[in-house]
């Protein structure tokens, strides 16, 4: 079963031009943040998705969860078409989608005690009263491994570190006990001892409410470990999809086989495929194949013809000349 259904999703942002620039250009231009992406993601499954800073990772999650609105395209939950859902009917599918934040730092109201952070999802939900919530939220503390949660309830988030906040954000995304979650870069930001950690936690809540998640990293090594499915993205468009075996053992793309090179490995490798140049302007985007001016098998045709993202639902890719390797 298909819990999200994605269909030529798009999102541009206009940019911001000086008054002169106003008077004198009538051009509107825009940064086409995502260009064109359709994906699904079934019931329990996690698929990573991967890119650089910058290529539209966490504009896709925000659009996914109501926080940006798209420009084009569709999105469906559980077959029903939410794209443009607001008020009551967007807080009733709101309780089923959410979203874990990149920045425990940024994400938590310096204002607010630990507690009101889960309590509050209950509350505005109908979910429990007023003694049930602090109940269910002093539970989901000593879950997430917050003890003893009375504590912790009780402090504010300039008490906590970065990895006791990251498990604040995620016990405030599960109390609801949702169907799907968007987890942006959730280990990105805590330190390298701790991510363990917080990705066994992830992966216990997971197993546990048979949850599906949209898991959104830079980095291949940890969506190889905790995902289902890899999608890779580059410029607002997806270039390769497909299981996690697939991708990371037989890639098609010479970018998705460049971020593997990338990956510290204590084996040897023979894997060695170059990315040069800087990311192109997303204003002002390279005819044809977008990654041709930093790809070193570029040929004529990627510089003229825009490739599809074609294959199988098993491995899918978008590259008029695909690898024919093998990674060990």
């Amino acid at each position: 079963m298909e819990i999200i259904k994605v269909e030529g999703l798009k999102k541009y942002f206009p940019v911001q031009k000086s008054f002169l620039e106003v008077l004198f250009s009538k051009e509107l231009q825009f940064i086409k943040a995502v260009d064109g992406v359709s994906f699904t993601v079934k019931k329990g499954e996690m698929l990573s998705l991967v890119g650089e800073s910058g290529c539209g990772k966490t504009t896709v999650g925000r659009m996914l969860v109501g926080l940006e609105e798209p420009t084009e395209g569709r999105i469906y939950f559980k077959e029903r078409d939410i794209t443009s859902l607001r008020g009551e009917k967007r807080r009733e599918i709101q309780r089923h989608i959410q979203i874990i934040f990149q920045d425990p730092y940024a994400s938590l109201n310096p204002r607010m005690k630990i507690g009101e952070h889960i309590t509050d999802p209950l509350l505005i939900h109908g979910i429990a009263t007023n003694e049930e919530a602090k109940r269910m939220a002093i539970e989901m503390l000593e879950r997430v491994g917050l003890v003893p949660g009375e504590q912790f309830y009780n402090r504010l988030p300039y008490q906590l570190s970065g990895g006791q906040r990251q498990r604040v954000a995620i016990a405030r995304a599960m109390v609801l006990k949702p169907e799907f979650v968007v987890a942006d870069e959730a280990v990105s930001m805590i330190d390298v001892s701790l991510r363990a950690a917080i990705l066994n936690l992830l992966m216990s809540f997971k197993e546990e409410y048979n949850l599906s998640m949209l898991f959104i990293t830079h980095d291949l090594s940890v969506a190889k470990l905790v995902g289902d499915r890899i999608a890779v993205m580059y410029l607002g468009k997806i270039v390769e999809l497909g299981e996690v075996n697939e991708v990371i053992h037989k890639p098609k793309h010479p970018y998705t086989a460049a971020l593997l090179s990338a990956v510290p490995s204590f084996e040897k490798r023979d894997l060695r495929v170059g990315i040069f140049g800087d990311v192109s302007n997303p204003i002002d985007l390279p005819p044809g194949c977008r990654y041709n001016p930093r790809c070193p098998f570029a040929k004529d045709e990627c510089r003229k013809a825009e490739p599809e993202l074609i294959g199988t639902d098993r491995h899918s890719f978008a590259c008029h000349y695909p690898l024919d390797i093998v990674v060990e």
